[in-house]
């Protein structure tokens, strides 16, 4: 009757035929997707070959991260203690 040629003839046009608005979103996310492997090749390419895949930290420009601080003395200083809570009986509170 029909041979594996045929019937993946009348698919692909079917496809077509269903998916035809999604088509150039399609497209261009392939590009997309082709220029951004293309670039990564090249990079991986250009990358000096004694590093052994360790690199520096990466650089973005725009923008900017600060030294983390782990000193004790941070988290040593206690928290300011919460004023318990006061019925309020209409007179007005001492201060402290």
């Amino acid at each position: 009757m029909f041979g594996l040629s045929e019937v993946a003839i009348i698919l692909v046009v079917v496809i077509l035929v269903l998916a035809a608005k999604k088509l150039p979103d399609l497209a261009r996310s392939a590009g997309k997707s082709a220029r951004i492997l293309k670039a990564e090749a090249a990079a991986a390419k250009d990358e000096p070959a004694g590093t052994d895949g360790q690199t520096g930290p990466r650089v973005i420009p725009g923008e900017t991260v600060g030294p983390k601080s782990t000193t004790p003395a941070d988290s040593a200083q206690p928290a300011a203690a919460p004023h318990p809570a006061r019925p309020d009986s209409g007179q007005p509170r001492p201060q402290d």
